[in-house]
């Protein structure tokens, strides 16, 4: 596959699980404001877009959070910003997708342009418009498994899907375990339990986690989010499924070994044994905030290692190809 089409079609899937990310991000935010522990400034922390946001408000009030995060465009993280950029890809390999996929990401993203249209509006109320970008991106998704063939594009969409979910996955949890962690009067009240339901609500993770642990609690909520083998949403499933997808793209066993410079793989095997050899207590003795930042600066190697691999053109190859 040329990378050039590798490339849009990881970032097509990247930008459509981004903007669902968001809008999870808000949304579990919004859940919190109702028991009045909802804290703005965090939601625009995590994603190191701070700088920017202070030259653009200032204020972290609730308003212009959701403006930022919503439909600035001048934020290239923002919702809006997301489907922009996610749509523009999809059109430069227009040929490579089937005409459903197409036309999804297309609806997609003028559902979301037409809403940006009566901001104020959402901003009063998001809680419809947030739902309505998660059902757009489960959309997408359904429609690229039912129509796509399961080659190396379909892989590298994956790839680009799981790295960014187990990106936000961790940014979630850091962000709202530390709003969250409750003074000693609270731990174990009903307030204490309904934050973190929201908390598991937003990554729809609530249902899963009842079904394993039962009674809902800081750590178990933390371990299920960050280890669990086997909901798709967990930063460990994310990794282990990455690695099934790069072996998809590159082969397994000796084909494998004799692909030269995949230094993907060697990221992806460092993190997911680690994922697979901590326990939960090990992490808190570590700090749960400082375990993350681990997570996020292996994912951060991971994303840098595929970009390396097969999208970073060498002008020799290049050179090569117009001879």
């Amino acid at each position: 596959m040329l990378s050039r089409v590798a490339d849009a079609i990881y970032w097509v899937s990247r930008y459509i699980e981004r903007a669902e990310n968001v809008a999870r991000f808000v949304d579990v935010n919004q859940s919190m404001s109702l028991g009045g522990t909802s804290q703005w400034a965090p939601l625009i922390f995590s994603s190191g877009d701070e700088e920017m946001f202070g030259k653009l408000y200032g204020d972290f009030s609730h308003a212009n959070v959701l403006e930022f995060l919503l439909f600035n465009e001048e934020n290239p993280n923002s919702i809006l910003s997301c489907l922009i950029k996610a749509r523009e890809n999809a059109r430069t390999i227009r040929d490579i997708l089937s005409v459903s996929l197409w036309e999804a990401i297309n609806r997609f993203y003028l559902r979301m342009r037409e809403a940006s249209r009566d901001a104020a509006k959402v901003r009063a109320n998001p809680a419809s418009f947030l739902e309505r970008v998660k059902r757009g991106s489960h959309e997408v998704i359904g429609v690229y498994e039912a129509t796509m063939s399961h080659g190396e594009a379909w892989h590298f969409a994956r790839m680009g899907r799981l790295l960014e979910r187990a990106d936000k996955t961790s940014r979630i949890l850091d962000v709202k375990y530390y709003i969250l962690l409750p003074a000693a009067s609270q731990a174990g009240s009903m307030f204490d339990v309904v934050q973190w339901s929201a908390l598991l609500e937003s990554t729809s993770a609530l249902h899963m986690y009842r079904k394993r642990f039962g009674r809902i609690a800081p750590y178990s909520v933390a371990e299920f989010l960050m280890l669990d083998p086997q909901f798709p949403r967990s930063i460990r499933f994310c990794v282990e499924q990455c690695e099934v997808s790069l072996q998809g793209i590159v082969g397994s066993g000796d084909s494998a070994d004799s692909v030269p410079d995949v230094t993907v793989r060697d990221e992806l095997k460092r993190l997911r044994a680690r994922l697979e050899s901590v326990t939960i207590g090990e992490i808190f003795q570590i700090g749960l905030h400082e375990f993350i930042d681990e997570c996020q600066l292996g994912l951060n190697a991971i994303g840098a290692a595929v970009y390396h691999d097969f999208f970073e053109v060498d002008p020799q190859d290049v050179f090569q190809a117009q001879q």
